[in-house]
Parts: C-alpha cells; structure tokens; sequence
C-alpha cells in the first residue's frame, strides 16, 4: 500500500508513519517516509505487514513531534481499509518538542505551605500541590505523585531551568492523561545533599535521607490525604525525582512498598550506592512495583552502564521473591544530565506509570472545553 502525505510546514525532521502495525513505535526506521520534494513524502508499506483496517498516524520522530490540525490541536487516529492501495494525507501543523501547551489545561498550582514544619528533621519547608486544571469544579478524587527539588519542576528563574511540568501536565491532560496530584518538596538548600542521602557518611557527614523519607511517608502524605481528594491506596501513590533526588525516591520506594507502587527515577546518582546495597523490606508476599528509569548517554561515562547494572539487581531481588518489579528503562543516546532532558522524558514516564498504556494516541479523549475556576 502507498502512502502519500503532504506537509504544510516544512523543516529538516524526518516524518515516519506509525500505527497498529509497528506497535505504535513513532521513530521506526522502516517506516521512515522518502522525500519526493520540500512538502511531498511517500512510503510503500507491503500489504503483508499490515491489518484490514490500518489506523496510523504521522511523527517527526516522536509523540512530542507528532501532526496536529491547523488550530494547534490533537488529531484522531486516521483510517483506512488495506483494499483501498494507496492513500493522499494532509499534515497543517506538527508538535515541536511538546509544544504549543494550552492555558486552559494548565494545572493549579497551589502553596501548601510557605514553611512546611519537618518534625523528623526540626527544619520548615515550602510544600507544593499542582492540581488538575478543574480539579474544583470535578468531584474526582485522584491519584497522587510526590516529587523532589520543586525549584526545578517548574516555576521560571531556576539556576539550571526547570522540567516545565506544568506545561507538560496540560498536554498529557489534552491526551485524556492528566488526571494526577503533583506535590512537590523544594530541596533544602544547603541541607539537600544530606536530606537525600539515606546514610552515607563518606558522601555527606551527618545523612538525613533516613528521617527525610520518613517525614514525606509519615507526614507528608497523610497532610495531603487529609486535605485534597487523592487516592490514598500505594496503587495511586507514587514517588519520584532526579539525580539525588532519585536516589532517595529510591530508598523510599524499597523501605515503604506498602505506600508507593510506582518510582520515576531520572538519572539517578547510584555512585553514592555502587554495589546497590538498598534496605528492603522483608513481606510475606512481595509487592507490585513500576519502575521507570531514564538515563542519558551523555551523562558520564557510568550512567548509562550503572542504570544497567541496578536493572540486574532489581531481577535479582525479584528471584528471592521480594518484589515483583515492573520495570520500563529509556535511554537518550544524546542525553546530559539537566532538566530539559528531564523535562522531554517527563510525559513519557507519567502515561507509563499511572495510565497503563503504551505511548499510542488512539485512546485521545474529545477535546475538553475549558473549565474557569
């Protein structure tokens, strides 16, 4: 069958075709469109590999660079009977690393508390809750993802910019996938390397990861439960964060599986732990838990080779039966170790984790309207 598209917007991308076919893999290098001309671009696909009813999309190399429509929006899947041969397709637009985000799906974005009282630790802390966009006027209760080094998820002027995980939460909302409680902690300055080291002295004299942990498991979460409408259960409640930030949701993960069922770990610091000696707790029967892991191969000559080597281990504890691990690992050939990266694998890790689903836009909701607080 012969594909033939033509693009309105025109740059140096490449525009692959994906669809039930390849398993939605958006940058499949088999089905990479030829040139015929600046706007033009053809693939013949044989009729072998393909269903009776073909639905497919275009991408330049990811659903962050995925069509849209001449307004900006998400298009549906399109669709085509294999007995049909050969078909002419349109493109008006294309995403550009996520891009454009709309306003009106942009989360709430609350202070819980300027100076949140840490009794573990006998210090305060500004606490944050980013809400679903009509979280006030919903009735829904959610689940619920706890994040490390708010300075850097998403309020402008940070030292290293941010992940901008407003605006990615307003295009997973767009795709029918935002519906989550992000409560971010801000580091505690000059405290933040001892508060996410779990107990490690060579590393950071005096580590506070220990009682750290304890006051999000112990204090934290049941303030939230208490205050906001979350899903309180460990199959709604996650834990997550980078560099050190990852390392202690770690911890968190493995000392409290019965309050966390999902880990977002991005470029964790396991140089602090070589031998990946974590604590974990003994259960008579072991739990769930999803893991995604991402790592950049631009980092350090070690990351990428230690995000393996942890991988090995988590199977390991798997076979003396303590977890049962669920494991989704990215790796970013081009990836260094900052928050645009982070940023550009967020989306990726909250459908994974909290919607079961593979990246695949046929499950796109109708277009919300927007709903005024």
């Amino acid at each position: 069958m012969r594909f033939e598209l033509r693009t309105e917007e025109h740059d140096e991308r490449n525009i692959y075709i994906t669809g039930n076919f390849n398993s939605w893999n958006p940058k499949d290098e088999q089905y990479r469109l030829k040139q015929l001309n600046p706007r033009t671009y053809c693939i013949d696909i044989g009729d072998e590999f393909l269903p009776e009813l073909i639905e497919y999309k275009f991408t330049k190399g990811g659903w962050e660079n995925v069509e849209l429509d001449r307004h900006g929006n998400i298009t549906p899947n399109r669709k085509i009977h294999k007995s049909e041969a050969n078909t002419f397709d349109l493109v008006q637009k294309w995403r550009l690393n996520w891009g454009p985000f709309k306003k009106e799906f942009f989360p709430i974005a609350e202070v819980i508390s300027e100076a949140f009282y840490i009794p573990q630790l006998e210090r305060h802390r500004k606490v944050w809750a980013l809400l679903p966009y009509d979280y006030y006027v919903s009735g829904k209760s959610y689940p619920v993802l706890y994040l490390q080094d708010a300075q850097n998820l998403f309020n402008e002027g940070s030292d290293y910019g941010n992940w901008e995980i407003d605006k990615k939460l307003s295009l997973l909302t767009e795709y029918g996938r935002g519906d989550i409680i992000i409560i971010a902690i801000e580091h505690g300055s000059e405290d933040r390397i001892k508060e996410y080291i779990f107990d490690n002295d060579h590393v950071a004299n005096g580590s506070e990861g220990k009682k750290y942990i304890r006051f999000i498991t112990d204090t934290l979460k049941p303030f939230v439960d208490e205050h906001y409408r979350t899903k309180k259960d460990r199959e709604n409640t996650g834990i997550g964060g980078s560099s050190l930030g990852a390392l202690i949701s770690i911890y968190s993960g493995f000392l409290y599986p019965e309050v966390y069922s999902k880990l977002l770990i991005f470029s964790p610091s396991l140089w602090v732990e070589p031998n990946n000696n974590f604590p974990m707790m003994n259960f008579r029967t072991p739990f769930t838990m999803k893991i995604y892991l991402y790592g950049g191969g631009k980092e350090g000559s070690k990351m990428v080779k230690r995000i393996h080597i942890f991988e090995e281990y988590l199977k390991q504890w798997e076979k003396k039966n303590l977890f049962d691990f669920e494991l989704r690992t990215s790796i970013n050939p081009e990836g260094t170790h900052n928050e645009f990266h982070w940023s550009q694998e967020f989306p990726r890790a909250i459908e994974w984790l909290y919607y079961n689903s593979k990246e695949n836009p046929a499950e796109v909701k109708p277009q919300q309207k927007s709903i005024k607080n």
